[in-house]
Formats: structure tokens, sequence, C-alpha cells
């Protein structure tokens, strides 16, 4: 498979220097213009800041691309016409040659195959409210794909139990950044326990090299929870979700189409809180994650 690099990842992976991939569905679709594209870069400068590279991750012209130009972050964040990908759509969109955003799914897919460990990102997808068949693409691949993933938990409009459930289950090993609770995106807690509390990037190193001597196939799910300046308390989230989800229902709105609408009425509900609960969580796992790039390339 053909796989281009820009020169800041050649060169990384040239030099056996530590890379953190990111996702590109956060610029196309999760954040609004120009907030997406500044952010994209404050996540890229946090893991250069914290001695990593970063590998901002997208398909484009049907070219799987791993780390992006100044002028391809700003195509994607300035496009209205950008597709969001999930791994079901490569043979798609590979073969019609189009510009694509990479979901947790196909990120990380890309970043296997280019040879990265580590993967940051914002909240998984999981199983969804009301409907325990509908299961993010995300988990399939979490389970599936050996690199380390980074995130604030699922996201907040998920069914955060069956999630943690459906996690368990098909045996990904869930750690908590400092915390022994399992994150609720915008809120640090949701009552629900990971598996293991850390509290250094050596210790999740050691965890990652053990599960890769094991031979073990499922994702490292390293969960950070929000800043707790910025942190939400979950009561105001449930509020502002049961509207949501009242007029999502009355709307008929439905699949695919749920989660973007259930997040931009919750940064309508609350005036903003959410869409700076996410920024900051996103630069803060871009963070940890270059942290444990770092201490799983030293020798």
């Amino acid at each position: 498979m053909k796989i281009q690099y820009n020169s800041e990842v050649t060169d990384a992976l040239k030099q056996d220097l530590p890379i953190v991939a990111l996702e590109s569905t956060v610029i196309s679709h999760g954040l609004p213009y120009p907030l997406n594209i500044k952010t994209a870069k404050r996540m890229e400068d946090t893991v250069r800041e914290h001695g990593a590279v970063p590998a901002t991750i997208a398909v484009l012209g049907g070219i799987p691309t791993v780390g992006l130009t100044e002028d391809q972050l700003a195509l994607l964040a300035g496009s209205e016409n950008t597709r969001k990908i999930s791994t079901r759509d490569l043979p798609v969109v590979i073969g019609k040659e189009v510009n694509c955003a990479t979901t947790v799914a196909t990120t990380m897919f890309f970043a296997w195959k280019a040879g990265i460990d580590v993967f940051a990102t914002g909240g998984i997808g999981g199983v969804h409210r009301g409907d325990g068949s509908d299961v993010s693409a995300d988990l399939p691949a979490i389970a599936g794909i050996p690199i380390t993933t980074v995130c604030a938990g699922a996201k907040s409009v998920l069914d955060l139990s069956a999630t943690r459930e459906w996690l368990e289950t098909n045996g990904v090993c869930v750690v908590g950044w400092r915390t022994s609770e399992f994150p609720a995106f915008y809120s640090e807690s949701s009552g629900l326990e990971v598996d293991e509390k850390v509290d250094s990037a050596t210790e999740v190193a050691r965890i990652i090299n053990a599960r890769d001597r094991l031979g073990l196939d499922s994702c490292v799910l390293l969960t950070v929870p929000v800043p707790e300046s910025d942190s939400i308390e979950a009561a105001e989230i449930d509020d502002w979700l049961s509207r949501a989800l009242q007029e999502a229902s009355e709307r008929g709105i439905k699949g695919k189409e749920t989660t973007p609408f259930l997040l931009s009425r919750l940064v309508e509900f609350s005036d903003g809180k959410t869409l700076d609960a996410n920024i900051a969580l996103l630069i803060n796992n871009a963070g940890v994650a270059a942290k444990v790039a770092v201490e799983l390339n030293r020798k």
C-alpha cells in the first residue's frame, strides 16, 4: 500500500524518533473554522514541545497521507466537501481518489501500517444510547489494532456503561492516566472503573511492552481526564443531552448523523463550554501521548 509522508515524518521514521499520530476528522468535522486549524496546529506543536513528532493523518487524492503540510491542514479545515471516512469506506475513496478526513478507526489503521505506536484523539466512538447493536467502528479497531490510543474516554453522548462493557468483553486493556475512573469526555469521571491506574509515561510504556511481548493484538487504551479547569459537571451534561436527544428524535435524526448533531447542540446549550472542554482535552491528550511515545522510544 502506498503511503505518502511529509518531510518531518519521513525524517522521524529514518532516524527512529518518537512519533504521535493525530486524526483529521477533528479538523474537518469536529470543530468550527478557524478553531479547527488553530487547534490542529496547537496539538502538533504540543507534541513537538514534549519531544515527539506529530503525524496528522488523512487521505488526499486517494492516497493515505501520514503527516500533513500546512497547506494540507488548511485544505481540510476550509473545505466543506471533505468526507469523513471509516475503514469500510477506504476501498471506495482510494479507488475514487478523493480527499477524506480519517476517524479514530481509520487513523489507527494507517498509523499501524506506518509503524507508529501511539495515537492521540479526543473521544472514541462507542455504543450508542438506546440501541446496543449500534456500535462505532472505532471499537473493533481498538480491539484489533495493537497500538496505543490516548483519549478522554468515549464521547459523552454515547452509552458509556455499555461502551466500557464492550471494551472489557473484547479484551481491551483500559488504563487511566492518574485516575481510577473512566473519563466521560467533557467530565473528569463517569463512575466507571478502568483496569489500572497509571501515574507516569514509564508505567504506560511497560504495559505496552508487556502487551507486545505477549503477542496480544488489541490496543492499549490510555484514558486521560479533561483538565480540571475545563471539566463540566456530569449533571449539566445530562440535562443538555436530554434536550438534544429529544430534538434529535423529533427531527428524525438517526445513524451517523446523530453524534455530530448532539455535539453541536451541546455547544449551543452550554454557551460554548463544551467546545472549550473539547479543545482543552485534545491538546492535553496530545501532550500525554507525546510523553508516552518518547518513553517507548528509549532504548
